[in-house]
């Protein structure tokens, strides 16, 4: 039987925890004067991310927010994107994953949509 499935969301600049399990970098740039020793990514899956498009529609207004939810989690079902979705729900089965961004702004940023997706433990297909 499965364990319970914790995912965690931090800033990537934050220095790591011995809590935070597997640390999966979700943004599609890797984060500003950060070397990849200090960020401690275990993973990072670009296909995760919202693409440029949607990003970029986004952030031209970004009291878009709930259409921008909706949109970019209509990208996850893709086939790529959902096989993303599935490796970490694979890594989350009975371990800490720690979602980690750049994003200040996290609880308006694509991070919540990938949390909702995982605790609902389905990719959409």
């Amino acid at each position: 039987m499965p364990g319970k499935r914790t995912i965690r969301v931090r800033r990537v600049y934050d220095p790591p925890a011995a809590a935070d399990g597997v640390r999966v970098l979700v943004d599609r740039l890797w984060p500003r004067g950060l070397s990849k020793e200090r960020a401690a990514v275990d993973e990072w899956p670009k296909e995760l991310t919202p693409s440029t498009e949607l990003r970029k529609w986004y952030h031209e207004d970004t009291t878009r927010f709930a259409a921008f939810q909706e949109r970019y989690e209509a990208e996850l079902a893709g086939p790529e994107q959902a096989g993303a979705v599935d490796r970490l729900l694979e890594l989350a089965r009975d371990r800490t994953v720690t979602l980690v961004t750049a994003v200040k702004d996290v609880d308006h940023s694509h991070v919540p949509t990938i949390v909702a997706l995982l605790e609902r433990g389905r990719t959409g297909r």
